[in-house]
């Protein structure tokens, strides 16, 4: 039996995606196996969303050859649907899958052998892709979590200046809301408490062959009523497509809970343009106040972009300083790296490497300072934690409905068990200290 071992890089739907292309190895007779347990073969799932994400992709390769230098590498993913010949010429890559192909390894590759090198030359591709697919592949992750990721929507219609996903993955498109229950209840079958949903655009849900068929809200009341779930939450959702109706049915939901995820990018009107965003500042501080005022515990992540071209000083402070003002739980700072056929590389002026290193820096503060400040609000106050399997010097996490990240000592029953807890403390690792459970729950 061959083994077979995979590495993801990037977003919550690449996760989803390779878990499910895992499943079809298993049903083809493959062996699952850990990166270090050498493998025959290695599929490496790309994002290529930063250049240091096509870094990493070259870096694994290597991890992979040091491993099993007979093993076969095959390469899937954006930065393969991107630039497959660029992915061609890094030694020891077999094959090389873009989007049309990434689902369909067994019919294009069949028994995974590496080709003598008389027929196919040593580290030249065997399947090269830059078609873009615009089928739908249902994906969910499985057992590789506590959670579970359950792609919605794939594409995306929203032509960024700085984003290549829309290349990488085609046009908005979405799964049936039928079909996303139907994984649901899958899911639910294989004793998950907890559901991702996850996508490229997920607000722009309900697209089939271009056609709106279905909308983001008639999903959500859809899963609300999927038994055996205890939560979902939504990963992402642009502030534009984030309306005040679904705001309102996450407020009284049964379980879709209190923590949204909404990429911002930029606080300066002026940058949002450069950056052909869909939306202003004002409407982003409007979504923000609505959640707060109905649910005032809502966890609220923000996504942004710093040393964007045309960011000057005076446009970063005018973001930092939005963003000091909101009341947001955390940020995830991404800084802005050059990508081949996007519009903003005409933008001028270019912000020099320090001065995006020394902003990625202030907003990683700014974060920290936001997260404790939410985690203080939320101490002496109850939260329901569903709890990981992961162990790290006899402790283990988990994560409130509202996602605060508590630790307890480890006891494998908590292991994808659902507890209320006491929050009391937090420690210097930015985690929250909980009363004893038995000692909480003997108090009740």
């Amino acid at each position: 039996m061959k083994k077979v071992a995979f590495y993801t890089l990037g977003c919550k739907l690449n996760f989803s995606e390779t878990s499910t292309i895992s499943r079809t190895f298993e049903e083809k007779g493959f062996r699952k196996v850990g990166f270090q347990d050498t493998p025959d073969v290695f599929i490496i799932n790309t994002c290529s969303v930063t250049e240091n994400a096509d870094k990493k992709c070259k870096k694994i390769v290597k991890e992979a050859q040091k491993i099993n230098p007979n093993g076969y590498v095959a390469i899937i993913g954006c930065y393969a649907q991107l630039k497959p010949q660029e992915i061609a010429e890094i030694e020891g890559v077999d094959a090389v899958l873009g989007a049309a192909e990434k689902f369909r390894l067994h019919e294009i590759i069949g028994t995974f052998e590496k080709q003598a090198s008389h027929v196919f030359p040593q580290n030249k591709v065997f399947a090269t892709s830059i078609n873009v697919d615009l089928d739908y592949h249902t994906s969910f992750s499985l057992n590789d979590r506590t959670r579970t990721f359950l792609k919605v929507q794939d594409g995306c219609d929203y032509p960024c200046s700085y984003c290549t996903i829309p290349l990488a993955r085609g046009a908005s498109r979405s799964d049936t809301i039928e079909n996303i229950v139907k994984a649901a209840n899958e899911i639910a079958a294989n004793d998950v408490k907890e559901i991702v949903l996850t996508g490229v655009n997920i607000g722009d849900f309900g697209l089939i062959k271009g056609q709106r068929k279905e909308t983001f809200l008639d999903l959500l009341k859809a899963l609300d009523n999927v038994e055996g779930i205890e939560r979902f939450r939504i990963s992402s959702i642009e502030p534009n497509l984030l309306t005040n109706e679904i705001i309102e049915f996450v407020s009284t939901s049964k379980r879709f809970v209190p923590h949204f995820h909404i990429p911002l990018q930029s606080g300066s009107n002026k940058v949002l343009g450069l950056m052909k965003r869909r939306y202003k500042r004002e409407l982003y501080q409007e979504r923000v106040s609505k959640i707060k005022e109905i649910m005032p515990d809502c966890c609220i992540g923000v996504d942004v972009i710093v040393g964007h071209p045309g960011e000057t000083d005076d446009e970063f402070l005018t973001t930092y300083n939005f963003l000091n003002e909101l009341d947001i739980s955390y940020l995830h700072v991404f800084t802005y790296s050059e990508r081949e056929n996007t519009e903003a590389l005409k933008i001028r002026p270019i912000v020099a490497q320090n001065k995006r290193a020394e902003r990625s820096r202030m907003l990683h503060i700014l974060s920290e300072k936001k997260r404790r400040a939410f985690y203080e609000q939320n101490l002496e106050k109850t939260g329901l934690v569903l709890f990981e399997s992961e162990e790290n010097e006899g402790f283990m996490n988990g994560f409130t409905e509202n996602y605060i990240k508590v630790v307890a000592k480890y006891d494998p029953l908590l292991i994808n068990d659902m507890k209320t807890v006491r929050l009391i403390n937090i420690n210097s690792d930015m985690q929250v200290e909980i009363e004893e459970i038995e000692t909480f729950e003997h108090h009740q």
